[in-house]
């Protein structure tokens, strides 16, 4: 994993129309921007668990 990803932020209030009609949303970017970063995270758990474990 070269490139670490920066946890996204929100969008600010006065970025969402709230028409539904916006393809993509700034929230539905959002989302999909998070699930990236929560992905990255737990993989970076994992890999941080393995190499603590002690050897055999």
């Amino acid at each position: 994993m070269s490139n670490l990803i920066e946890k996204p932020t929100p969008p600010a209030a006065n970025e969402c129309c709230e028409s539904g009609s916006c393809n993509p949303c700034v929230w539905d970017t959002y989302t999909a921007e998070m699930q990236k970063w929560r992905i990255q995270q737990s993989e970076l758990k994992a890999k941080k668990e393995v190499q603590s474990k002690p050897a055999p």
